[in-house]
C-alpha cells in the first residue's frame, strides 16, 4: 500500500512519525509539505510555495487582517458551525486565494506529474487541506475512487472551518484535540503518535528542582500566567525556572530532558488539556503540569497529569516543590501512561482500524 500525505507544515514532526509507523508495516509512504516550519523538522518533500509561511510576521499579518474582517479577536475568534466551514470573509480575500491558487499550479501541476501523486492508494490531509483552497486536487483523487483522511488539529477547524469540496470527500476525518469532537459530526479520536522508545525510566529529581514552560504561543498556553508565577517561584524557592522558547527542535528537546516539571498550558484557549509539547516531556520523564477541564477528564480518568488552573497554580507547584517524592511519583506515572496511549505503534494501530471500519484497506 502506498500512503501519501499533505500538509501544510511538518509542524511537530509527526509527519515523520507516520512515515516510520506504516514503513514499519511494509507500507510506503511520502509527505510533501507546501512550507518549511519555523523549527528543524524534516520538510519532507518541500514545495516551498509562495505567499505562506510559519513566520512571526505572517502570523500577526494575517491576525490584523482578521481584526478587520472578523471583530478585535481577529485569527483567535472561533466559527460557528457542525462542522464550521470555510468562506472568504470579503470579496478582496477571495480574489487572494484565486489568485494564490492559480500562481501556486505553476509549481503544483509539475510536481504531481513528476512525482505521480495519483498513484498513491491513500491520501492523509494534514490541516483538512491540499495543495488548493477550491480543492481541484481532491475532486479528482474523489472521481478516481481514492479514499481521503483528513486530520484536523484545533485552529484549521475552530477558526477557519472545513474547506466544504475536502469535507465532502473525506472518506475518514481524525482528530487528537478532544474539543473538536464537539465541532464536526463525524470525527474519529487518535492519540499523538511519539516514539516512546527514544527515552527510559526517570530515575532522579534534580537539585534544585527544574521547572520549564515551552510555548509556541503564548496566548493560547497562557503564558502571562504562567512566567509571572514561576519567576516569582525562583526568586522566593530554591529551583530554576526555564523558558524554552525561540530555539532549535533538538535543543530544545535537549533543554526539556534536563527539567523535572513541564507546565503546558492554562485557560485552554488553543485547545483542551494538552499537546505534543506534554506527550514529549511525559516521555521522557517530566511531571507535566496542565489544565484539564472535567471532559477531559472523563475522557482520560487514568491521565498523570497535575490538573491546575491559573488561580491555583502557584500553590500546585509550591507543593510539588515540598514534595520531591511526589514529582517523582508524577514521573514515573506519566512515562507510563504514554507509552500506553501515545507510543507510535499503538496509535498506528488504532488508525489502521479505523481504516478497517471505513473500508479504506
Amino acid at each position: 500500500m502506498k500512503v501519501l500525505y499533505i500538509a501544510p507544515e511538518n509542524t511537530v514532526g509527526t509527519l515523520s512519525l507516520w512515515k516510520q509507523a506504516h514503513e514499519s508495516r511494509g507500507n510506503e509512504c511520502t509527505f510533501i509539505t507546501l512550507y518549511h516550519t519555523t523549527h528543524d523538522y524534516d520538510p519532507g518533500i518541500c514545495l516551498d510555495l509562495p505567499l505562506v509561511k510559519a513566520s512571526p510576521w505572517y502570523m500577526k499579518s494575517r491576525h490584523r487582517y482578521y481584526q478587520l474582517a472578523r471583530g478585535a479577536e481577529g485569527d483567535y475568534r472561533e466559527k460557528d458551525g457542525y462542522p464550521p466551514v470555510w468562506t472568504p470573509n470579503s470579496t478582496p480575500e477571495k480574489w487572494y486565494f484565486q489568485f494564490r491558487d492559480w500562481l501556486w499550479s505553476f509549481k503544483v501541476e509539475p510536481a504531481i506529474e513528476a512525482l505521480r501523486l495519483f498513484d498513491y492508494d491513500v491520501y492523509h490531509l494534514d490541516w483538512g487541506l491540499e495543495f488548493y483552497r477550491d480543492g481541484r486536487f481532491v475532486k479528482k483523487l474523489k472521481e478516481a475512487g481514492k479514499p481521503i483522511i483528513c486530520t484536523y488539529h484545533g485552529q484549521d477547524l475552530r477558526t477557519r472551518g472545513v474547506i466544504a469540496i475536502i469535507d465532502k470527500a473525506s472518506s475518514l476525518n481524525v482528530t487528537s484535540e478532544l474539543d473538536l469532537m464537539q465541532k464536526h459530526p463525524d470525527l474519529e479520536y487518535l492519540f499523538l503518535p511519539y516514539d516512546t522508545s527514544r527515552h527510559g525510566q526517570p530515575q532522579t529529581v534534580n537539585h534544585p528542582i527544574r521547572i520549564c514552560h515551552s510555548p509556541t504561543n503564548r496566548y493560547y498556553k497562557g503564558s502571562e500566567t504562567i512566567i509571572p508565577i514561576c519567576e516569582k517561584l525562583a526568586k522566593d524557592e530554591n529551583i530554576e525556572f526555564v523558558l524554552i522558547e525561540n530555539m532549535p527542535h533538538d535543543k530544545a528537546q535537549h533543554v526539556k530532558q534536563s527539567c523535572d516539571i513541564l507546565i503546558d498550558q492554562v485557560h485552554n484557549r488553543g485547545g483542551w488539556g494538552y499537546g505534543m509539547n506534554s506527550v514529549e516531556a511525559l516521555s521522557m520523564g517530566l511531571c507535566c503540569v496542565t489544565e484539564l477541564i472535567p471532559q477531559y477528564v472523563d475522557f482520560i480518568p487514568d491521565h498523570p497529569f497535575v490538573n491546575v488552573t491559573g488561580d491555583v497554580l502557584y500553590e500546585t507547584l509550591l507543593e510539588l516543590i515540598e514534595n520531591p517524592n511526589k514529582i517523582m511519583e508524577f514521573k514515573k506515572r506519566g512515562r507510563k501512561w504514554v507509552v500506553k496511549y501515545h507510543d507510535l505503534h499503538n496509535t498506528t494501530d488504532v488508525l489502521y482500524n479505523y481504516y478497517e471500519k471505513r473500508g479504506i484497506i
